[in-house]
């Protein structure tokens, strides 16, 4: 009997000692949640589930360790009743029974208390890895942060490094512009000026109809004098005919004389030329040898008369022939009796030059 009462006062003492040691851990568990608690008052709103999770499991540790508590004055009454007991020296085997009714009763709860507790630690190490992670990922936030602030600096230096080269190009650009403007300004003027000398031609052929009226029919744009071939030849012969020598003569002394004699003419004037043309009928050799050779009758003819003696048209004389290069076309088809002629036409001192710069200007 002493020997049952021995171990039973041990098994007293060990869940005595167990509760200690329980209630030891629920209070560092506690500490440890105070702590957490604090160090994560920034992330309040984040964790306020998991607060009510703790708070409840909180509540449900409080009401374990009341039931411990009073679970303890139990044996402790008990106990007491047994040290009243032991002093009698008497059990009776019905209060043994009901004593180990109620050991088993308190095991069974020590038990189920120690698998909550067991429960509520797992729950707290999930809590307090979840809280672990999140701290961590706070840290890589705030990492992330550092560098995007860095970067967002580093972005604010360079734009405004590019806001001052900026500044400074759209000065250089104010004072290019103003630059350009002068040099504008001065291409105009010379523009005008380079105008003007291409209009000489125009000039010229102006004065050259106002010069001759209605004594010879000039063409309105080149100013050439156009003869028709089937006056002057007969077809394929290269002899001028004698009935229009006179023709010929009074054409050309009329047309010649105005360019030699008129001072608005004979400054600018360079060279008389005699062009032979003919319609696209036979070869290309062919029609050239001929066109050649009406033009050369037509100047050796020129150059016989008194006229051009005295006025001393032969260095200014030129003939060439053109075949059909330049044919007469009227709707889109050659006329080839107008193609058939002789023209005489004139040619301006460095009239190659001012063509192409009137070309160049006309393209700007």
């Amino acid at each position: 009997m002493a020997g049952l009462l021995f171990v039973f006062i041990l098994l007293i003492g060990a869940i005595v000692s167990k509760s200690m040691i329980l209630k030891s851990n629920l209070h560092e568990k506690e500490e440890k949640l105070s702590q957490v608690s604090k160090s994560l008052e920034d992330n309040e709103g984040k964790l306020k589930d998991i607060r009510a999770v703790l708070a409840k499991y909180e509540s449900i540790l409080n009401e374990k360790e009341a039931l411990l508590s009073h679970n303890r004055k139990i044996l402790d009454k008990q106990q007491n009743q047994l040290i009243a007991q032991d002093k009698k020296l008497q059990l009776t085997a019905e209060e043994i029974r009901k004593l180990n009714r109620m050991l088993l009763e308190a095991n069974t709860q020590r038990d189920t208390l120690n698998d909550k507790i067991v429960i509520v630690q797992n729950l707290l190490t999930k809590k307090e890895d979840d809280l672990q992670k999140q701290r961590k990922r706070l840290e890589e936030y705030e990492g992330k942060v550092l560098i995007l602030s860095s970067q967002l600096s580093e972005a604010d230096k360079n734009a405004t490094q590019k806001e001052e080269k900026i500044l400074a190009l759209l000065n250089a650009l104010d004072e290019k512009e103003t630059s350009y403007d002068v040099l504008l300004a001065k291409l105009q003027d010379q523009k005008a000026k380079i105008k003007s000398l291409t209009g000489i031609k125009l000039k010229v052929i102006a004065a050259l109809k106002e010069e001759l009226g209605d004594k010879v029919n000039i063409d309105k744009k080149s100013g050439s004098l156009k003869l028709a071939s089937n006056v002057l030849f007969d077809r394929g012969s290269h002899t001028i005919k004698k009935e229009a020598e006179a023709e010929l003569k009074k054409a050309f002394e009329e047309y010649v004389g105005t360019l030699v004699s008129s001072p608005n003419i004979k400054p600018y004037l360079d060279k008389v030329i005699i062009e032979g043309h003919t319609d696209s009928d036979g070869g290309y050799l062919y029609n050239l040898d001929l066109s050649q050779k009406r033009a050369f009758a037509v100047m050796n003819f020129l150059l016989t008369l008194d006229f051009a003696k005295a006025h001393n048209i032969k260095p200014l004389m030129i003939a060439s022939g053109r075949a059909y290069l330049d044919p007469v076309v009227v709707d889109g088809k050659e006329d080839k009796e107008a193609s058939r002629r002789i023209e005489i036409k004139f040619r301006l001192k460095n009239q190659d030059a001012m063509e192409e710069i009137e070309k160049v200007l006309d393209a700007r």
